[in-house]
């Protein structure tokens, strides 16, 4: 089985509903048949991703995330990062310096490693542009990404390095989506997600952050069971977000299935009551779904 559960739904600035991160649980037998699942992936982990882990971690059948009256950062397993912004990594410094400081082996001076995985281009500049201010030094010693993480580097050229796989039965990989360009598309790494499950070749299709980007990922959207795509509600020239008025465009048995994430915090003032008549719905924070059987 694998459960999906978004720690936030909300955009960058949101305040009500934390930011869109994602903890992907895969599990042998499931909730409530046992404690915890088997894998856990974090996608992504913004600013307010401790907040919304620590929130998550109050709620019946999420137990396993506590130790004490703290987060249990141990019980993530991996983190993947889609790309740079702040929402995206920002609560990756605390996950780190907690791992080292909290879990880790204190008589042989080694922290307790997660796995992060992204492409290469993002993982060689995370550690420089993003962490290395506040991570770089422990007592009595610099050090780099590789002291906190164990680092997994997808070649999304390479067909045996594009991928990795949850319980050996759920295979994840990244396509680049449209989010900013500096020059031309793509040029700027951001990456969706497309879960696979192997056994009955269901799919799962997250879009990540991006630009309206249809003719590029149709086929995996028209395939999937479930979509999450990102959304703005409002109208702008040049966005980085898909506009929900272009997302109305798409196939009506696409929009069926598709749960729209990252919107601002005026989604319930009144004007996209309809959403739920034309998509799956808006997303909700903390709704563990059930992805795969």
């Amino acid at each position: 089985m694998l459960t999906w559960t978004f720690l936030g739904v909300g955009s960058a600035f949101a305040k009500r509903n934390f930011q869109s991160n994602v903890l992907v649980e895969a599990w042998s037998q499931g909730p409530g048949r046992q404690e915890a699942p088997d894998d856990t992936l974090l996608i992504d982990f913004g600013t307010t991703g401790p907040l919304a882990l620590y929130a998550l971690m109050q709620r019946p059948g999420f137990e396993y995330l506590r130790t004490g009256g703290a987060i249990n950062y141990p019980a993530i397993r991996r983190v993947l990062v889609t790309h740079q912004h702040a929402d995206h990594i920002g609560g990756l410094e605390e996950m780190a310096l907690v791992n080292a400081y909290t879990f880790g082996d204190r008589r042989r001076g080694r922290p307790f490693k997660p796995q992060i995985i992204s492409s290469i281009s993002i993982l060689m500049n995370l550690w420089d542009h993003s962490l290395k201010g506040g991570l770089n030094a422990m007592a009595g010693r610099y050090v780099l990404l590789q002291d906190y993480f164990f680092i997994l580097a997808l070649n999304l050229s390479e067909p045996d390095r594009n991928h990795f796989t949850m319980l050996k039965r759920y295979d994840v990989s990244l396509f680049p989506t449209d989010h900013i360009q500096i020059e031309r598309k793509y040029d700027w790494p951001s990456y969706g997600v497309r879960i696979v499950d192997g056994q009955t070749g269901r799919s799962l299709f997250f879009s990540g952050d991006s630009r309206f980007d249809y003719p590029a990922y149709a086929t995996m959207m028209e395939q999937a069971d479930v979509c999450f795509h990102d959304v703005q509600l409002f109208d702008q020239p040049n966005p980085v977000h898909a506009l929900l008025t272009e997302l109305r465009t798409l196939p009506r048995e696409v929009r069926a299935k598709t749960w729209l994430y990252h919107y601002g915090d005026n989604w319930d003032s009144g004007p996209f009551d309809d959403v739920p008549q034309h998509f799956a719905g808006f997303a909700e924070p903390a709704r563990r779904y059930t992805i795969f059987e």
